[in-house]
């Protein structure tokens, strides 16, 4: 399997950290309102390698939090008269019902920061005590001088950073230096813990490093992942925490998902173009709405488009009829729905995947099988064992990459309606024929 290391922005063969086993963690939201389809990008995309990984024998550990600490949170419950908690609560419920709804494996950790405190706390004194944090006033901020190839994820020189940003530090100033970023900050406001330096509230880019100290052995993973925007400063901080902390880097493998545009336009509040995601699943449907979002490699930026999305529906419609037609015709033929699939061509799905998850050519492969299928259904003389083969076959694609097709499953009566219509139509008796098509239309068999 081939990866696209952020890192070394390069292709990799990956090796995992145990053999046998590997190790991700995925950024989560920030839950103070409702995800966009932009939230749900890396949540689709890492869901399908994780599903390959487990396809190939691998146990997986997989976590993604959930921050429940933020300024647009303590915003969100002053808005609306009540607690942080009941805000958060509110939102990772909605997030969990987005993530069913989509049809993705659940995390095997989803921490929430709050529920981490004591350890964060710890885990700043440990860089205080060691030099890589300093407390002013009731603040704690990160050195970065500390980390000598600070920049190395992002490409960012810290030279550079330096010529942006004004080296003044004045009275006004805590910081030793601009780039350094807060590992704690007093404050007055919202919800806060006591702590050695102040009565506050942890800096984003802790949280993150101390969960996955809290998971995962020496705090070191396998594969990092989240979206591109998260690249600098973000788990470029985690990475300089982890190195003051382990002295070693976090994660052997970084994954970025590019973003998400409506009509060629970042998608923001500002523009009004944002698209929910709730809205969205409820539009689509679950798999036109996944369809869309592994049509683009996770790499590339995804243009959500009226025209797109007319596309992606006729060729989700393509394996819905498929796999409706066979399921009937194989149950009222006396087939079966779970007979062996094809061994050969599901692994050639899975090593298209393992070139860097593409996800593009998989589903050109799901299309492939559909026109299988249709031959095998449309045949003069149909062979009931290629029909098995071939839909048994298209329903473990569909199922590698997290779709999700429902087919009708017929009772005794419904097939004996069936057959009786069949006879009908047989019998050029097509006054009866026609009022139990009607009925076989109404019961969702037809």
């Amino acid at each position: 399997m081939k990866l696209f290391n952020t890192m070394t922005n390069t292709k990799e063969e990956f090796k995992p950290i145990q053999e046998g086993k590997v190790s991700m963690y995925v950024c989560g939201p920030t839950v103070y309102n409702h995800s966009h389809i932009g939230n749900t990008r890396p949540m689709i995309v890492f869901d399908v390698l994780r599903r390959l990984f487990e396809f190939r024998g691998y146990e997986v550990s997989y976590a993604s939090n959930f921050t429940d600490v933020d300024d647009k949170i303590i915003k969100r419950a002053k808005e609306e008269n009540v607690s942080e908690k009941e805000i958060t609560d509110q939102y990772i419920k909605a997030y969990e019902d987005i993530r069913t709804g989509l049809n993705l494996e659940k995390p095997t950790y989803a921490p929430r920061v709050t529920e981490t405190m004591d350890k964060i706390i710890s885990f700043i004194e440990a860089l205080v005590d060691n030099g890589s944090a300093y407390e002013v006033d009731g603040d704690v901020y990160f050195r970065v001088s500390k980390i000598a190839d600070y920049g190395c994820l992002s490409g960012i020189r810290i030279e550079d950073l330096l010529a942006g940003a004004s080296e003044r530090v004045d009275d006004m100033d805590k910081k030793e230096s601009s780039l350094d970023f807060a590992l704690w900050k007093k404050t007055d406001e919202g919800i806060r813990w006591d702590s050695p330096w102040s009565k506050g509230r942890p800096g984003w880019h802790t949280e993150c490093v101390v969960m996955i100290n809290d998971r995962f052995n020496d705090g070191k993973i396998d594969i990092h992942g989240g979206g591109h925007d998260l690249k600098f400063p973000h788990h470029e901080n985690e990475i300089a925490q982890s190195e003051a902390f382990h002295h070693h880097k976090i994660a052997n493998y970084w994954m970025h998902n590019q973003m998400i545009n409506i009509d060629n336009e970042k998608m923001s509040k500002s523009l009004g173009n944002v698209k929910w995601a709730k809205d969205l699943l409820e539009e689509l449907g679950v798999n036109v709405y996944k369809w869309l979002m592994l049509s683009t490699h996770y790499r590339n930026p995804l243009n959500f488009t009226n025209e797109v999305v007319a596309n992606v529906k006729k060729e989700v419609a393509k394996v819905q009829n498929v796999l409706a037609q066979a399921s009937l015709y194989l149950q009222t033929h006396n087939g079966h729905l779970d007979q062996p699939y094809d061994v050969c061509t599901l692994n050639a799905v899975a090593e298209i995947l393992e070139d860097d998850l593409n996800t593009s050519n998989a589903l050109t492969s799901i299309l492939d099988q559909v026109k299988l299928l249709n031959s095998a259904l449309r045949s003069k003389e149909k062979q009931l064992a290629l029909v098995e083969n071939n839909y048994a076959t298209l329903v473990k694609m569909t199922e590698l990459l997290g779709f999700k097709f429902d087919v009708k499953v017929l009772n005794e009566q419904d097939i004996a309606l069936y057959q009786t219509w069949e006879n009908y139509k047989q019998e050029k008796n097509f006054q009866k024929a026609d009022e139990l098509r009607q009925t076989l239309i109404e019961r969702g068999i037809l």
